[in-house]
């Protein structure tokens, strides 16, 4: 991208991104996996998975703006209601019905931008299913139901492995697994920001992982610590080719060549904002975009995370200044692919155990179940929302109590639509999505081909 229309593209947008500075890269060097054959240099893929760690309170995220919604959603939430008059509306593409006009947490400047950008769009009460699910079958325990509902572990286990039996295998490693093969080095498909790996692990996938504490070995039983086990980055990568362990990259790609090209990808020109996590750790995922090609990689997937969502307290500060965080993040690492030029190429969406009940409790909300997330990207058809617009109120069809949704979308599908815009075959896509073939939708329609 020229820096003309660069330019252009940050005027459109309206926003600058925040002041930052280059986060330095580390590797758990016991995830790594066989190099395998590239494919060819123009087909490169990226799915970036941004967890919204506790909860996130989806009636705070996305609100109706029309009338008679925001009288009962006012009515309900009491001293947790946003203000009518900040809140951000959305323009659709298409028509909701009964009238409901959803507008955006007013914290989300970039992200409604990139909405009316048709760069990001919204999926609407999405959560873990086993099967498809009426508030009747849940009350009488009729079909099969998710393990430990509102739990924030088995919750966020369900999330990250589509609710299998199993909680060995995430659904992002299991994508992984399917696409292995494009990759010449296995190593870096699969890369997480956190010790929590579930999502990227899958049969033959293990994640990379990325910390911003320098280069560890194998030994270190304290994330961040720099003991003995502590080396730098060149004699970790130094390791990668002169290990006769299986699972070492063993293929003839220059070390000195790799170690230079993932230094100069630090350079990004996008700025990310020092002070939050999330946007430091989403610029390393785009510093290893930019190193793809000496990476021998045309498809990745990376796990990130914001932590701070299980609000059952003071939740108009605490979400306020959490959507600014996820905002920006999310903003930057937009303009940072477009700067790479694979704006095309890279998707990125959000998860979370659980929603937030749509009742207030004091000046906080509880452990729900369905609730709203983000795709963003080039390839997203934007500007729309996807699944079933929640009624808005208590004692609804979807009212499980205390107005926790009950997801009318499931994790088999979100995960399903995404996998196959990555290139996973209909023929696997059961295996990415264990309960997919209860479903009748395996296309949500938020991806283009």
């Amino acid at each position: 991208m020229n820096e003309l229309s660069r330019r252009a593209f940050l005027q459109r947008l309206g926003y600058l991104a925040g002041a930052g500075v280059v986060t330095p890269m580390a590797i758990n060097l016991s995830a790594m996996n066989k190099a395998t054959a590239a494919t060819t240099d123009s087909d490169y893929k990226a799915l970036v998975c941004v967890l919204l760690d506790g909860g996130n309170d989806q009636a705070n995220t996305l609100i109706p703006i029309d009338t008679s919604n925001y009288a009962t959603y006012r009515k309900i939430r009491q001293d947790i209601a946003l203000d009518q008059s900040t809140l951000l509306p959305l323009i659709p593409a298409t028509n909701l019905a009964s009238g409901l006009k959803w507008g955006f947490n007013p914290n989300l400047k970039r992200l409604n931008s990139l909405f009316h950008l048709r760069k990001l769009a919204v999926l609407q009460n999405v959560g873990s299913l086993v099967q498809p699910t009426s508030l009747d079958q849940y009350k009488n325990r009729s079909v099969a139901l998710p393990r430990g509902l509102f739990s924030h572990f088995t919750q966020k286990q369900n999330w990250q492995s589509t609710a299998s039996d199993s909680f060995r295998e995430g659904w992002g490693g299991k994508i992984g697994d399917a696409i292995l093969k494009q990759n010449s080095h296995g190593a870096f498909s699969c890369v997480g920001t956190d010790n929590d790996t579930l999502f990227l692990t899958g049969g033959n996938t293990n994640p990379l992982k990325v910390t911003p504490y320098g280069i560890k070995g194998t030994g270190s039983n304290k994330e961040g610590s720099q003991g003995s086990d502590a080396m730098s980055f060149s004699e970790a990568l130094s390791n990668l080719f002169t290990s006769s362990d299986d699972n070492a990259v063993t293929d003839s790609t220059n070390e000195s060549m790799m170690l230079s090209a993932i230094e100069d990808a630090k350079t990004i020109s996008t700025e990310f904002a020092t002070e939050n996590a999330l946007a430091q750790q989403l610029k390393t995922v785009a510093s290893l975009i930019k190193a793809r090609d000496t990476l021998g990689v045309k498809r990745q997937i990376f796990f990130v995370k914001l932590k701070g969502f299980d609000t059952h307290n003071d939740l108009l500060g605490r979400h306020s200044t959490l959507m600014r965080l996820l905002d920006d993040a999310l903003g930057s690492f937009y303009e940072a692919t477009e700067e790479l030029g694979v704006s095309q190429n890279v998707t990125t969406f959000t998860m979370s155990e659980f929603g937030r009940t749509f009742n207030s409790h004091g000046d906080g909300s509880e452990h729900g179940w369905g609730g709203h997330h983000f795709i963003m990207g080039g390839a997203v058809k934007g500007r729309d929302f996807y699944g079933e617009a929640p009624e808005i109120g208590l004692d609804t069809a979807i009212d499980v109590g205390e107005g926790a949704w009950l997801p009318t979308t499931s994790i088999d599908q979100y995960s399903a639509t995404l996998a196959k815009w990555f290139g996973v075959s209909d023929n696997n896509l059961t295996m990415v999505a264990p309960n997919l073939h209860k479903f009748n939708n395996w296309d949500l329609g938020f991806m283009s081909s």
